[in-house]
Parts: structure tokens; C-alpha cells; sequence
């Protein structure tokens, strides 16, 4: 396997024009020339130097075994982990589904995160969500301004969800704490909320008490989301073993695509749905969409939907091929070898972020 032996590991920072949204895109290359390309948040030079010394040399069918071995750097495990499943996938021309062992379904659900910090904000993003074709939405609670808020907090809460189910009675809507709430205020929250029939409410508060969340999820019908902060897979053994979540949530860029499917093969046990949490680059998107597809107990996958033209044009060149294209509420699986994307050196330059 000469041919796929790593040759060089670069990594390109860059930063959207007006969301301000960063994300690293690392690009291997083989001795044969072929480029995989994979995607994290910031990595320190530190990181970057010691995932070149792990990896030069190896050849991409070893993505299992540096997976294990780039775990100390949780950001360039990930991004090296789609970039050496993109070469194999190229070497052996087929779509990166079918490396992982074939599609379960032809085409993925898409969820759209709204943007605003206002009511009217948040109604036109979900104008411009629903016209992209999207047909399920995650929408940010009111920040709370202290612990323990109160039924006030749950009224402003209710009426938002109001305004926009008022607005958009055919979506599906998501409810997005950040983990910052209480588990109180969550447990009120979410039994408050039960007759808008949420896909789930996603982090309503921190994991620092099992016992606290199995409470909420035992009080109320409303289903919960975690797994968003968890880096270690032991972390998602414990929420299946204590009953205490509906939807496990793994960050794309904190485990890359073979860990998820680790997670959700755990989950699969629990008969438990995953949507993994996506709020990076297109390369990323376009590794969640082949992950999505070999994932049986797969629900639904959350990519970013950029308000300013400027920034989906940049996301558009980094790809090439369109992969954040949705209709009526789903995304096409990329077809061509490896993630299907057709990524260019010089449209990398051209966004990559300068050292100030």
C-alpha cells in the first residue's frame, strides 16, 4: 500500500467573512499524490507538529489505529480521521458510505440552527430556513439571566415557540439550551413544553448530576438531547446505562467519523437514536452526510445555515460540489469517490486566516 503511504499533513485556519465562524481544514497527501481532506476547530501548532510525526509515513488504512494513537489531540484526531477515510475512499473510487460498509438510507434529514438574539430575528432566519427547504429547526432558548427563573422565564420561553409554530406549522422544531440552565429550570421547562411535541430538547443543562437528569427526562415527556460537551465514549455508555437521555449527540469535531459510529453502534443497543452535532466547516458537512448514511439508528443531522450570502459562497468554493443543498427537508448523499467533494489549494489560500 505504497501508493497510500502519508507523505505531508497541512493545515489551512480560516474564518468566514461575516459570521466570523472558524474552522481548520487539514489536507494529507499520499506518495502516489492523492488528497484527502478533513476538517477541525483550532489546532495549536503544538498539535499539528506532534499529529505529522503520528502520522508520516503510515498508510491510510490505519485510520483505526491512529485514531487511537492521535486521541491525546482530540481536534486532529478528528480531522485526520476524515481526511485518511477520504483517501481510501478516492483509492478505491467509491463514495465514502460505501467504504463504511454501504447506505442505510439514500438521502438525510437536515436541521437548521436559527440565528438571532430577538423574536423577529429569530422569525426571519426561519423564513430563510424554511425557503432553503429545510423542514426542522433548533431554536436558542432566551439566555437566562440567573438560576432558578421562575415562571416568567418559562412564559417568554412558550411564546417564542408560539410565534414561530404560528409562523411555520408544518417544521419541526428543536429546542436549544446550551446547557444553561439549572436542573430545576430545565425539569420546569421541559414538562411546561410538552404540548409543542419538540424533536427534543437538546442540553438543557449540564451533566455533572446523572441523577438530576434522569429526573427531568422521568418527569416529563418531552425527549432529551445530550452529549454535545462528552469527549470520552465512556461519558454515552453512562447516559444509555442510567435511561437518561432520548437523542445521544456526539460533536463531529471532537470525534470524527469512526468514533461516532462506535457511539452509535453502543446506542444501537439501547435502541437509541443519534443526531451528531455539526456547527463547523463544508468538509465536515460532507463527512456527516456519509456518516449519516451508515448509521442505522441515525435521526437527523444539524449543519450550519449561514445568514450572509458571503459566507455560503465561501462554503460553496471550498467543496466545489454543493453538499449543504437541502429539499424539502433533506440533503443528497455526495456520490463521488471519498467524501465527494473536490477541495482546490488555491480557493484554501485564498480564505485561509493570517497570522495577525
Amino acid at each position: 500500500m505504497s501508493d497510500l503511504e502519508i507523505t505531508a499533513l497541512e493545515v489551512y485556519p480560516l474564518r468566514e467573512p461575516v459570521s466570523r465562524r472558524a474552522y481548520t481544514v487539514v489536507r494529507l497527501r499520499t506518495r502516489s499524490g492523492l488528497e484527502g481532506f478533513g476538517e477541525c476547530r483550532a489546532a495549536s501548532p503544538a498539535e499539528v507538529a506532534r499529529a505529522r510525526q503520528l502520522v508520516a509515513g503510515r498508510p491510510a488504512t490505519a485510520f483505526e489505529v491512529l485514531r487511537r494513537e492521535l486521541a491525546p489531540l482530540p481536534a486532529m484526531q478528528s480531522a485526520v480521521n476524515m481526511a485518511l477515510l477520504d483517501l481510501v475512499g478516492k483509492f478505491s473510487r467509491a463514495p465514502l458510505f460505501q467504504v463504511l460498509g454501504g447506505p442505510t438510507r439514500n438521502r438525510v434529514r437536515a436541521l437548521a440552527p436559527l440565528a438571532g438574539s430577538t423574536d423577529a430575528a429569530l422569525a426571519a432566519s426561519l423564513e430563510r430556513a424554511r425557503a432553503a427547504g429545510f423542514r426542522a429547526v433548533a431554536v436558542p432558548l432566551p439566555p437566562p439571566a440567573a438560576r432558578n427563573q421562575g415562571q416568567a422565564f418559562v412564559l417568554a420561553a412558550r411564546r417564542r415557540l408560539e410565534a414561530l409554530r404560528t409562523a411555520a406549522a408544518n417544521l419541526d422544531f428543536v429546542l436549544d439550551a446550551g446547557a444553561a440552565l439549572s436542573p430545576g429550570d430545565a425539569s420546569v421547562l421541559a414538562a411546561a413544553l410538552e404540548r409543542f411535541h419538540l424533536l427534543w430538547f437538546d442540553e438543557p443543562c449540564r451533566l455533572f448530576n446523572l441523577d438530576a437528569v434522569r429526573k427531568i427526562s422521568s418527569e416529563s415527556v418531552t425527549p432529551l438531547g445530550f452529549g454535545r460537551s462528552l469527549r470520552e465514549a465512556a461519558g454515552y455508555q453512562e447516559l444509555l446505562r442510567n435511561d437518561a437521555v432520548d437523542i445521544l449527540r456526539p460533536d463531529l469535531a471532537a470525534h470524527g467519523v469512526t468514533q461516532i459510529r462506535r457511539i452509535a453502534a453502543m446506542a444501537e443497543t439501547y435502541y437509541m437514536a443519534v443526531a451528531p452535532y455539526h456547527d463547523g466547516g463544508p468538509v465536515a458537512t460532507a463527512a456527516a452526510l456519509h456518516l449519516a448514511a451508515s448509521l442505522p439508528n441515525f435521526f437527523i443531522q444539524q449543519f450550519p445555515f449561514p445568514e450572509a450570502e458571503e459566507d455560503r459562497r465561501m462554503r460553496g468554493e471550498l467543496t466545489g460540489t454543493p453538499v449543504e443543498t437541502v429539499r424539502d427537508g433533506y440533503a443528497p448523499l455526495p456520490t463521488g469517490p471519498g467524501l465527494g467533494i473536490e477541495v482546490r489549494t488555491e480557493v484554501l489560500e485564498k480564505y485561509r486566516e493570517r497570522a495577525a
